[in-house]
């Protein structure tokens, strides 16, 4: 299968503080990759420097097979990788379908290519088109940034804990929309509060602990790991 995202020994922080210390990846076309470990391991770092929003101190990032380390956040979305930040991801003050226009800046394609893309994988989104980002609810603002972010047609999605905040029930019916876009041969990088839900998920997974890669493996593999059980998943 073809490499989609290659992260070889990528070392980043802020400041003085060091988050990632040699870090490694992989994604394959078309597949989920999970990645899970505790508060401060470095998830959230590693997405942020993948997508160019951090500069790496050392290491390489590489998509598609060209180096993107030190690449401007938007030159990276234009050859088809986005990030979807856990807040902030959205503007409140317009409505959906101005958030909508706005994630598609850098779209080729027709707008009602776009527009049907939308109505089919969050038709909630379709309703409100002209109601107020920030009076809907959590779930379907993170909708509304997922949904951002495919207006572009990505190759590949970096999702940083999409399913945080919702009840149980919005939890199922994310993970559901997040199998579809990835269903439309859509590759996503998924860090996740619930981790067990996430593993069942990917194809594979990586376990972050203190910026370093824990153990990598099948997503099923790593559920049923004694120790991963015990340490990560609560049991």
């Amino acid at each position: 299968m073809t490499v989609l995202l290659e992260v070889d020994a990528l070392r980043a922080g802020y400041g003085d503080h060091e988050i990632l210390r040699g870090v490694s990846l992989r994604v394959e076309a078309g597949e989920i990759v999970a990645v899970i470990g505790p508060n401060g391991a470095g998830k959230s770092t590693l997405l942020k420097t993948i997508a160019g929003l951090l500069t790496p101190r050392s290491g390489e990032v590489r998509f598609q097979g060209r180096r993107i380390d030190g690449t401007k956040p938007e030159a990276i979305i234009g050859l088809g990788l986005c990030y979807v930040p856990q807040e902030g991801n959205v503007f409140p003050s317009l409505s959906v379908e101005h958030n909508l226009l706005i994630g598609g800046w850098a779209a080729r394609d027709d707008r009602a290519k776009r527009t049907r893309a939308v109505a089919e994988l969050f038709p909630v989104l379709a309703t409100r088109r002209r109601q107020r980002a920030g009076s809907l609810s959590g779930g379907e603002r993170q909708m509304l940034a997922i949904a951002m972010a495919l207006q572009v047609e990505p190759t590949l999605l970096l999702l940083d804990e999409p399913s945080a905040g919702l009840a149980p029930a919005l939890q199922r019916v994310m993970f559901d929309r997040i199998r579809e876009i990835n269903a439309r041969g859509i590759g996503i990088v998924l860090v996740e509060q619930n981790a067990r839900e996430s593993l069942r998920l990917c194809r594979r997974g990586y376990v972050l602990v203190m910026g370093h890669t824990r153990a990598e493996g099948d997503g099923e593999a790593l559920l049923d790991d004694p120790e991963i059980r015990r340490l990560y998943l609560g049991g």
